[in-house]
Parts: C-alpha cells; structure tokens; sequence
C-alpha cells in the first residue's frame, strides 16, 4: 500500500479486495493513520440516509461533494496529505463509479475495500473505473500466523531453510510441526487468531468462525438474489466433496440434473466473495497452464482452512476442545488429507500462484490413471517448466500419480515437489518438503 501510494502519487486509487472479516477495514485504516495528515473513512455498510444523499445529490460537483464529506466528519482536508476510504462499497456501487471524476480532481488518494465487486448487482447501471488498481488481501499465511503468535525466530529460521532447503533438526521440526497443526485449525482469519491469542481456546476460536460461516450465509441471502439457493447449495457441499478421495466436485450431489452451465454463476459468486479457491484441471500441463484449463472440472477449496474446519462440523454444537485436540493430534477419524491438502491450497493462493491440477482416467488401462494435487510453474527456477505437487497427510505414501506424470510429460517436468509431514529429503529432481514450507514455495 506504500509502495501504491509513493508510485501513484493521486494518479490511481487503490481497491483492497477479500473476503468479510479477513482484516480490510483495519488494515486500510492502520496506513491512514500512519502515513496521512488526515483522513476520513465511510463505511457504506452503515451509511445514514443523510450521508447516502450527499452523494447522491453532489455527484457531479466533486468540490462540493468533498466539502460537504469534511464538514459532515469534522476533519480537515490537507491537498495531497488525505486519504478518504470509501469502506465496504459494494453497499453502495455508485461511490465506486465516483472515483474516477475523484482520482481525475486530484487533491487527494483514495482506497476502497470490498468484496463481492465483480458480481452483476455491484456493477450493473455504473462505469468500472480504469483508474483503479487492485489488491487482494488473504487470510493470515504460516509465517504471519507464526508472527501473531510470538514465534518470530521460528519463522525467521524456516523462511531461511526453504531457501536453500537441508535436513531440519529433529526438535525445530517437531515444533513448526505442532504449529503447523495449530495454524491449520485456527485459521487464518484475524478475530479468530485474535481469540487463540489471547485464550488458547479452541471452542472460543471456533465460536469467532462459526460467526463469520454465518455472515457468509447471509451476504449469500442478500447478494446471490435470484441463486441464492445454488450458491448455498454448493456453499453446504464444500466439506463433503473436499473429503473424497478425489476431490474434485461433483455436480451430480446437488442433483442428478446438475449442470456447470447451470451452477457456474454460483462458482463464480463464491469465488468473488474470496470464500473460495477454485482449482481447474489442466488437461495438457505446460508452462501456460491457464491454456488448458478445463473449466467444467475442478476442486473448490476453502480460501481458510479454519474455516473449512468449522464448516464441517456445522451439524453439531460448537466444537469443543476435546475435538480440536484429537484433531491436533490426529487421533480422530476424520479425512486428516481434507485439511491438509486445503491448506496447501491456501499457501499457494498466498503467493500468488493460479491453482491447477492434472487429472487423468483412463477407463480402458486403469493403470494410466493419475492424479496430480497442484500444478505450478516455480518461480526463481533458470528455466520454466512445471512442478507437480503432491500432498501427503502421512508418514507412509506412494508416488505411483508422480512417477507416471514424469514419464509421460519429462520434457516439461522440472522440480517435483512432495509434502509430507516428514523432514527434508532430496533426491535427484524430487523433493520432499515438511508442510509447513509450503509457505515459502
């Protein structure tokens, strides 16, 4: 956000996007107060009648508009040293249209949040300004989560070990290992974080995350008009389909005459609202994955894995301690890969990375089989090419997907990467990584 403020010097605003609750509000106004003389902030969740009328009535007339946004907030407007942050604006998609006569006045910097911002009920009848740039914020990572909770050393040491990956000590690893585990099942999202801090709780934690899968639910019921129900319905079946061994969703559990035709603008919904993280099979794995992305197949993974743990409990009362710690320890029976793989899904998603999957069944010569959990093209590597990447919730695991991906795509293979919860091992052109690197990737 420093670097948009120093580059654009008022020629752009900035639009933060993510999910509700992921820490857009406080993050925007944190770098208000630390970097502005002044600044205002409107949140268009909230807005009175009055001040939506003072938008409404002085749209065309931007001094006056500003005048009025100063008076109605008490503060002063110093000319380049103001910010004015239009908060939660898909409340209100007509104050997202105004930042370009804004940006164009340019007295002052703008930064809007929201999600939900692509959908047709945010942007039908208003002129999507050119004058915007975008970021996305995410869920806590390991290593942020690893810094909430005073562990700064450890995360200091890992970033360093999967730079130049080698053998950890047996006790550090044992260490990331149990935070990994926590990390998992607290999330990343910053009241529930918040709530681990300060009580060690998991049935507190939970609570905070059984509120936000609630607040999802009813920004289904208020923004998904006309589909609400095909976006809950898909919503309600995340856990399920995550749980098979093959996860890729099957539209046949929502009813036999499910079609992607049908249920794509729910898909895209989630998306939008940074509820999800879809990932699309790539048919013919290359260095331009996104050119063979089949669109009808895919997996839906949750964008935090803390909440796809609630989720899965939704039929029950609030989880307690005693379910958290048999999860921590594994010792309940619970699809553990699920979770796993999910989060793996979500340190990609961090680092920017698009998310695809080979998948290949041959119904002829079963023994051509194969499925590769993630696709990427590594970055910092001389020469681009592919790594698979498989993810393993065990100790005890075979590669017979990764073996025959190499022999089948060799010319295109490079790094193959394996996550486990073992150490560090490396043999030839593969791999094996402790989970918790998959932060550093």
């Amino acid at each position: 956000m420093v670097d948009w403020k120093n580059s654009s010097e008022g020629s752009t605003a900035l639009m933060v996007e993510g999910a509700r609750r992921v820490g857009k509000s406080t993050l925007v106004e944190e770098f208000a107060k630390n970097w502005y003389t002044s600044h205002i902030t409107i949140d268009f969740a909230f807005a009175p009648p009055e001040l939506i009328e003072i938008f409404d009535s002085n749209a065309h007339d931007i001094d006056s508009l500003l005048s009025y946004l100063a008076v109605y907030y008490g503060k002063t407007l110093h000319e380049r040293n103001t910010l004015i942050v239009f908060d939660e604006v898909q409340f209100y998609p007509k104050a997202r249209a105004l930042l370009k006569p804004l940006v164009a006045h340019g007295r002052f910097d703008y930064v809007a949040t929201g999600s939900l911002i692509s959908i047709k009920q945010n942007t039908e009848g208003i002129l999507i300004p050119s004058e915007v740039e975008s970021l996305e914020l995410n869920p806590l990572d390991f290593e942020e989560f690893l810094l909430a909770v005073d562990e700064e050393p450890l995360a200091r040491m890992l970033k360093e070990i999967a730079s130049s990956p080698s053998e950890i000590p047996d006790p550090i690893h044992k260490k990331a290992m149990r935070k990994y585990r926590e990390y998992m099942l607290v999330g990343g999202m910053p009241q529930a974080v918040v709530e681990y801090i300060n009580s060690r709780d998991f049935q507190k934690v939970d609570k905070v995350k059984r509120t936000i899968l609630k607040l999802y639910r009813d920004d289904i019921a208020r923004f998904a008009r006309g589909y609400e129900g095909k976006v809950s319905a898909v919503f309600d079946e995340l856990p399920s389909q995550l749980a098979k061994n093959e996860k890729k969703f099957t539209l046949s559990s929502l009813g036999k005459d499910a079609r992607m035709r049908t249920y794509e603008e729910a898909f895209f919904w989630l998306d939008d609202a940074k509820i999800i993280n879809p990932c699309f099979n790539s048919t013919d794995p290359s260095v331009g994955l996104g050119l063979h992305r089949d669109g009808s197949t895919l997996k839906c993974y949750m964008a935090d894995t803390g909440l796809l743990v609630s989720h899965a409990f939704v039929d029950s009362d609030v989880s307690d301690n005693n379910l958290y710690r048999e999860i921590l320890v594994g010792s309940l029976s619970i699809n553990e890969g699920m979770i796993v793989e999910n989060a793996m899904s979500q340190a990609l998603h961090a680092q920017g990375y698009k998310l695809y999957f080979y998948s290949r069944h041959d119904r002829d010569e079963r023994e051509n089989n194969m499925e590769i959990d993630f696709l990427i093209v590594q970055k910092g590597m001389s020469k681009a090419k592919i790594s698979p990447i498989e993810v393993k919730s065990g100790t005890r695991y075979k590669t017979g997907s990764l073996d025959k991906f190499r022999k089948k795509f060799s010319g295109k293979v490079g790094q193959e990467i394996i996550l486990h919860p073992g150490n560090v091992s490396i043999a030839g052109n593969r791999i094996r990584l402790p989970l918790y690197l998959s932060a550093w990737l």
